[in-house]
């Protein structure tokens, strides 16, 4: 298990910041040891934060439009010239919109484009279902070649977005759009394909992605006062995925509980059940959307409407292991 350093205040009280402000940061800092790097936005430079760029290097910007396809594809071509681009959009749209074009000319030809999924989750908040995307996980995961990124918060997608630009794969990075706590610090580790372990227990396994990693570690903070001892590993890359440090947690708890801010069909709690099917077969319960779109409403009504606060999956967590008995290796 690896060792993580949370926050001095990741139980009380955390810093918030948007973790697309991260991103912004992380692509400007990689933007000043790569001049290969260039940025292209489909007419939402300011909200997506790919503006630091632009700011600090105007001659490697360019600015597409509403055109999400064409996003796409002048990024592959970019990057068969040479280049590392980075797309920005909203997620509904960019891969919502260009998934075809993403597929084809992009991780068909292996080309190193970074697609950046911006204001993912239900938590976009009053825009309402159309622009609250749920499916992005699912779409981007089972792309040959695609590397899948959900940071747990501001601090995290910056270093991810620094690694993301030198790793020569299509990559997508997912972001949220409102202010999240950050529980993450400058010296916890960060690798393409790692998962970490934020808090040792033995009775169920945690697992989190994006911004629910914060959520389940509250969680487990709650369920130990009811006597349940939880491990909450966070997972912020969903491909590759970190087969070994979840398996040896789950080995541990004999339960397993994933959360997502996305439609566990084929999403996030979709890899888990597939890896336990194949590796490790053990209760498993899926924590996100099941099945339907969001609705409109504040941010965090609507986290709490859908399940997905640390108070709700609490109680749905207890319920979980208090009803199902642990599984053994060889039962």
């Amino acid at each position: 298990m690896s060792h993580y350093s949370l926050a001095q205040n990741a139980y009380d009280n955390p810093d918030e910041e948007p973790i697309r402000a991260g991103f912004g940061r992380g692509l400007r800092a990689a933007g000043e040891v790569d001049e290969r790097i260039v940025a292209l936005s489909a007419d939402l430079t300011d909200s997506t934060k790919i503006s630091d760029f632009k700011a600090a290097f105007p001659d490697r910007f360019i600015q597409i439009g509403v055109a999400e396809q064409n996003l796409v594809t002048v990024a592959s071509g970019l990057a068969r010239a040479g280049k590392i681009p980075f797309t920005s959009s909203y997620a509904a749209f960019s891969p919502g919109r260009n998934w075809e074009q993403i597929r084809t000319t992009i991780c068909l030809n292996e080309m190193p484009v970074k697609i950046v999924g911006s204001h993912a989750g239900v938590s976009v908040g009053p825009d309402g279902a159309t622009h609250q995307m749920l499916e992005d996980i699912a779409l981007m995961r089972v792309l040959p070649h695609m590397v899948v990124i959900a940071p747990g918060d501001s601090v995290e997608a910056e270093k991810a977005t620094r690694l993301i630009a030198g790793n020569d794969k299509p990559s997508y990075i997912r972001l949220a759009r409102e202010k999240t706590p950050i529980f993450s610090t400058e010296e916890s580790p960060f690798e393409i394909g790692k998962a970490y372990v934020l808090r040792e227990g033995y009775d169920v396994t945690l697992l989190g992605t994006g911004t629910m990693s914060y959520q389940l570690l509250k969680a487990a903070q709650l369920l130990e006062s009811q006597g349940i001892r939880a491990e909450v590993v966070h997972v912020p890359t969903i491909k590759p995925l970190d087969e070994e440090t979840i398996l040896a947690s789950i080995r541990k708890t004999g339960r397993a509980v994933s959360a997502e801010e996305a439609q566990i069909a084929a999403g996030f709690g979709g890899v888990i059940a597939e890896l336990l099917a194949e590796k490790l077969p053990t209760p498993l319960r899926r924590i996100g959307m099941n099945d339907r779109f969001g609705e409109s409403g504040e941010p965090n009504e609507l986290l709490d409407y859908f399940g997905l606060t640390a108070e709700k999956m609490t109680q749905e967590i207890k319920q979980f292991v208090d009803e199902t008995p642990k599984y053994h290796q060889g039962f």
